[in-house]
């Protein structure tokens, strides 16, 4: 998950389109592998076609499990459920002076693998992890990576692992903090793990080019470190122009291009970032990469015809400015939570607004969220609010209409996991597997 705490009190002419880049994955049709879905965009590709008449009692629950806390969200893959939580053990407490809970004893990040259909536990990782102040440390933040035979996680202090789908063995580990002098964001890293062929790309914030590193996914092995940024909490994308291939890094300073083969350094724009909450993902289309800020609003950079061109394009600052909810891109213009005005439309190529839904999609408040995810390529879009509501809508450069809502999990910013015609959502305190309901005209359900 990508994470914001409270103390907000707390280019050029004649430019190909840019075409975003992920792995091949070996997963069933509609999983959800990885953070932002299979292709890494908010998508869920084969989805099936879902029915506006969601029953009035709620909608059916499959199954559900208790977890431990936590933001990462949650993944699946080939009939697995992958869910990361913090265990934590206490001593008694002392309710007469004020002190319900006891000292922390011990306190673990765990892997959990569900059977997706039945939620039977299949196995679990744990490791010891001491968060010490980590302020809202009730676990990790980072949504588990899966791709093929390995499942690869990366805790808020920097413990990353690359596991056997199958068992949970170790293949192997690193410590960010310990290995590569990482710094960990100021509420923990939250940027999952990128897998790109036969390689792993992680942020780990170091100084003296050990920032972003590119590792070997079946050993772990360096195979090259970049920059000296600080860490923010969104992973890089990869994007191909005019045949190579460039990873976009959002820091808490600057928007930078490098090169995908070797980390080199291509271009930068300056954007200091209040807190350092360099959280949504980048979305990079028609030439243009999007950042959404939310003190300073958005920018646009157009990329050039040479890899090292980019120039900034527009910035806005007082009706488009977002947080930790993920923006949705589709035929030209941008969904985007802003932080006062709820879900907005916009163009990408201007930033010209069309219009803001009031905040009808989910409270606003101090940290806004809700998880948006198209359902193929449709209008419509799924949305797990941050009061655990689901809610099923039409967006488009007309409007936003709404047709059916649902509570499904307790208060939450944890991104969902989705497979077949159902949805895997988390609070801090359970694991929920929700069916919903086909359009007539579907296929049967699974």
């Amino acid at each position: 998950m990508n994470l914001i705490h409270s103390s907000f009190h707390i280019a050029i002419a004649c430019i190909a389109a840019a075409t975003i880049l992920f792995p091949d994955r070996a997963c069933s049709g509609g999983d959800w592998p990885q953070w932002r879905g299979p292709n890494g965009d908010g998508t869920w590709a084969g989805a099936p076609q879902l029915s506006a008449a969601w029953p009035e009692d709620g909608l059916p629950v499959v199954w559900r499990e208790e977890i431990g806390g936590g933001y990462a969200g949650v993944t699946v893959a080939d009939g697995r459920v992958f869910l990361f939580d913090r265990q934590v053990e206490r001593g008694p407490g002392d309710p007469d002076n004020g002190k319900p809970q006891g000292p922390i004893l011990s306190e673990k990040e765990r892997l959990l693998c569900f059977d997706a259909d039945t939620g039977q536990e299949l196995w679990q990782f744990e490791y010891p992890e001491t968060y010490g102040d980590l302020d809202y440390g009730n676990g990790p933040r980072a949504a588990p990576t899966v791709t093929g035979d390995f499942v690869l996680t990366l805790g808020a202090i920097g413990k990353l692992h690359c596991l056997r789908v199958a068992d949970g063995s170790v293949v192997w580990s690193k410590d960010l903090v310990r290995d590569f002098g990482g710094r960990s964001p100021m509420w923990g890293y939250a940027a999952s793990p990128l897998v790109r062929g036969d390689s792993v790309v992680v942020v780990s914030g170091g100084e003296k080019n050990r920032s972003v590193l590119s590792l070997e996914l079946a050993s772990g092995k360096l195979q090259w470190s970049s920059l000296s940024d600080k860490a923010g909490y969104t992973w890089p994308v990869a994007v191909q122009r005019d045949g190579h291939t460039q990873l976009i890094c959002w820091t808490p300073s600057h928007v930078r291009g490098i090169d995908a083969r070797d980390g080199k350094p291509l271009w930068e724009y300056p954007y200091e970032i209040t807190y350092g909450v360099s959280i949504a993902t980048p979305i990079i289309h028609d030439g243009i990469v999007l950042v959404c800020g939310y003190w300073h609003g958005s920018r646009a950079i157009q990329l050039g015809e040479q890899p090292a061109d980019a120039k900034l394009k527009w910035e806005e600052n007082r009706y488009l400015r977002g947080l930790m909810s993920q923006p949705l891109y589709r035929d030209g213009y941008v969904y985007l939570l802003d932080k006062q005005y709820g879900l907005t439309c916009f163009e990408l190529a201007t930033g010209k607004k069309l219009w803001d839904d009031r905040n009808t999609l989910t409270p606003r408040g101090r940290n806004p969220q809700a998880s948006l995810v198209w359902l193929n390529d449709e209008d419509r879009i799924l949305a797990l609010n941050s009061e655990g509501e689901l809610v099923l809508a039409r967006i488009n450069p007309q409007g936003y209409s709404e047709e059916a809502r649902a509570k499904i999990v307790g208060p939450t910013w944890a991104h969902p996991g989705f497979s077949g015609n159902r949805v895997y959502a988390r609070s801090d305190t359970e694991l929920v597997c929700i069916e919903l309901p086909r359009a007539v005209s579907s296929s049967s359900d699974r």
